[in-house]
C-alpha cells in the first residue's frame, strides 16, 4: 500500500513539472567549438536525461566485466555451501533414522564442502557414535571443545563418552569445567550433583541443588525437597558427633518438607534426647498427619524412654485419632496393647485389617495375639502364622528395584536422589530372563530378595529371578519380631497356579509366644 502511495506521489510530481515546463517555454543554446546548437528548454531536459541513462548502462556493464571473476568465484562458494547444508541436512535425518552408512557420507560431504563449521563437526560425532566409532566420536568432539564457540557442546560430546567407557573420573571433569563455563547448563548440574552425592559430599550437593534452583532449572517444591533430602543426610551423619548441628540441619529439613519421614524421625530423635518432648511430640505428630509410617510410631512411642506399656499404648491411640484410625496407626495400638496384655483392645484395634487381603505384618500379629490369650500351641495362632506365608507384602523403602527396610538418601543403583518411595513390593512373578545359579542367588546376610512383577505369557510354574537388594538396618531383623517371625517371606516362589507365593520358615525351637514384641525393641 505504501509503495502504491509513493508511486502515485512521485508521478503526480512529474505531471506537475512537466505542466510547469509546458507553462514556461524557452530556448536553451549550446555553443562548443564555434558550432552552436539552439533547442527548446523540453527537449534539452530529455536530452540530458536520455545522457544520463546510456551513461548509468555503461557504467553498469564496465563494473560488471571488471566484478565477473570475483562473481563467479562468489557464485561457486554459494554453490559449495548449499550442496554442503543439503548434505549436513540429510546427514542429520540419516543419523535419526539410524543409517551409519548415510550418516559417514554424508557427514564426509558436509565437513568437505562446508569445513570444520560446528554442525560439520557435531554430525561427524553423531555419525561415529551410531556407527561405533567411539574413537572418531571422541576426536570429532575434542575438536568442538577446542573451539570456544562450541566448547559446551563437545564437553557435553566427551562426557557421554566418558561415561560409555566407565571413566567417571574424566566425565566429573567434563562436567565441572561445562558448569564452569555455562552454570545454566542441566546435563552438567545433574552431573555434579550425582557426583557429589556418590562421595556422599552432602554439602557440596546441596551448594548444586541451591544453584540449580537460583538459575530456575527445577521448580521450587522440587528444589525444597531436595535440600531437605540433603539436610537429612548432613543430620545423619552428624547424628553421633555433633547432636546440635544435626538437630538444627534435620528442623531445616522438616521446615522444608514436613512430610519427610526420615527427616522427621531424626528430628524427633534428636529433640527427645536433648529433652524438649514437646517439640518432639509434634514434629512427629505433623509428619505422621502427612505419612502414616511404622518408623514415626517407633520414634513416638520412644519419646521418653521412662513410659510404661500403658503410656506406650495412650501415644498409639493418640496417632491414631490424629490419622483418623489409618492401618499403620492400627497396628500401632494392636502392639502396644498386645505389650500392655490386653487383648481384647488388641484384636479390637487390628480386626477391622484382618477383613479383606491381611498383609504379613498383619497376620503375625494375629497370631502373637492368639498365642498370648490362648496358649502356644492354639490353632487359631498356627492358622494366622501359615496364612502370613500367602499373604501380601506390606511397604518397605524402594529405589530402582531394591527393596531396603531403612531409607536412603540417593538410590544405590543409579545415585539418583530422593529416590526411595514407600511402598509395597511387587507380588507378581515374572518369567527368569535366563537360567538361576543357585550359588549366585543365593541371598547373604543382610539382604532381601524382591520379585519382579510378571511379564506378559509367563509360564504358570516359572519363577522369577529376584532383585538382590542390600538391607540396612540399625538394629538385626531379629529385634523386629514380626520380622522375626515371617524372616523368610521375602523369598517368593510360584505355585501350580502361577501367582506369587511367598514361603515363611518359623523357628521351631521357640513359641509363638517369642514373638511378641517388646517395648524397647519394638519396630511398629
Amino acid at each position: 500500500m505504501w509503495r502504491a502511495l509513493a508511486y502515485l506521489v512521485l508521478l503526480a510530481v512529474a505531471a506537475f513539472g512537466a505542466v510547469w515546463i509546458a507553462d514556461r517555454p524557452g530556448t536553451v543554446t549550446l555553443v562548443w567549438n564555434g558550432y552552436q546548437v539552439g533547442t527548446s528548454l523540453a527537449l534539452a531536459i530529455v536530452g540530458v536525461i536520455a545522457v544520463a541513462i546510456a551513461l548509468g548502462f555503461v557504467w553498469a556493464f564496465i563494473r560488471g566485466m571488471i566484478g565477473l571473476p570475483e562473481a563467479l568465484v562468489r557464485g561457486s562458494a554459494e554453490r559449495r555451501r548449499t550442496k554442503g547444508l543439503s548434505a549436513l541436512s540429510r546427514g542429520m535425518i540419516a543419523v535419526g533414522s539410524g543409517d551409519p552408512l548415510a550418516a559417514k557420507r554424508y557427514a564426509g560431504d558436509a565437513e568437505r564442502l562446508l569445513g570444520t563449521e560446528p554442525l560439520t563437526l557435531l554430525l561427524k560425532a553423531q555419525a561415529a557414535q551410531i556407527s561405533g566409532d567411539r574413537d572418531g566420536a571422541e576426536r570429532a568432539f575434542q575438536a568442538m571443545a577446542d573451539d570456544p564457540e562450541t566448547r559446551v557442546l563437545g564437553l557435553r560430546g566427551l562426557f557421554v563418552e566418558a561415561r560409555r567407557r566407565d571413566d567417571e573420573i574424566a566425565a566429573r571433569a567434563y562436567a565441572s569445567e561445562a558448569a564452569r563455563l555455562a552454570p545454566s547448563v542441566t546435563w552438567a548440574n545433574d552431573a555434579m550433583l550425582e557426583a557429589h552425592c556418590a562421595d556422599t559430599d552432602w554439602t557440596g550437593a546441596l551448594e548444586t541443588v541451591e544453584r540449580r534452583a537460583s538459575l530456575g532449572l527445577i521448580d521450587k517444591q522440587a528444589a525444597k525437597r531436595q535440600r531437605a533430602v540433603l539436610l537429612t543426610a548432613i543430620a545423619r551423619d552428624r547424628e553421633a558427633g555433633e547432636p546440635e548441628a544435626a538437630a538444627e540441619r534435620a528442623l531445616q529439613a522438616v521446615k522444608l518438607a514436613p512430610g519427610l519421614v526420615p527427616a522427621a524421625c531424626l528430628a524427633g530423635r534428636l529433640l527427645a534426647r536433648r529433652g524438649d518432648l514437646k517439640k518432639a511430640a509434634r514434629v512427629v505428630e505433623a509428619a505422621w498427619r502427612i505419612n502414616p509410617h511404622p518408623d514415626l510410631t517407633q520414634v513416638y512411642l520412644g519419646l521418653r524412654t521412662g513410659d510404661s506399656v500403658r503410656d506406650r499404648l495412650a501415644r498409639a491411640e493418640n496417632l491414631a485419632k490424629i490419622s483418623s484410625w489409618d492401618p499403620e496407626a492400627r497396628l500401632a495400638v494392636a502392639q502396644a496393647a498386645l505389650d500392655a496384655r490386653e487383648f481384647g483392645r488388641a484384636r479390637e484395634a487390628i480386626q477391622p485389617l484382618t477383613l479383606e487381603g491381611p498383609t504379613v505384618r498383619t497376620c503375625p500379629m494375629m497370631a502373637a495375639i492368639e498365642e498370648a490369650e490362648h496358649g502356644a500351641q492354639s490353632g487359631r495362632a498356627r492358622e494366622w502364622l501359615s496364612r502370613a506365608a500367602r499373604a501380601p507384602r506390606d511397604p518397605l523403602w524402594i529405589a530402582d528395584g531394591v527393596a531396603s527396610q531403612t531409607w536412603e538418601p540417593v538410590s544405590p543403583i543409579s545415585g539418583q536422589l530422593d529416590a526411595f518411595t514407600w511402598q509395597a513390593p511387587p507380588n507378581a512373578l515374572g518369567a527368569p530372563s535366563e537360567p538361576m545359579d543357585p550359588e549366585e542367588d543365593e541371598p547373604q546376610p543382610g539382604h532381601t530378595l524382591v520379585a519382579a512383577p510378571a511379564s506378559a505369557g509367563a509360564p504358570a510354574n516359572s519363577v522369577a529371578k529376584p532383585i538382590l537388594a542390600e538391607v540396612k538396618a540399625d538394629k538385626p531383623a531379629a529385634s523386629d519380631p514380626i520380622s522375626a517371625g515371617m524372616a523368610a517371606v521375602a523369598l517368593p516362589v510360584s505355585g501350580a497356579s502361577g501367582s506369587g507365593v511367598t514361603v515363611g520358615v518359623r523357628d521351631t525351637s521357640k513359641p509363638l509366644s517369642s514373638l511378641a514384641p517388646r517395648p524397647e525393641g519394638s519396630n511398629i
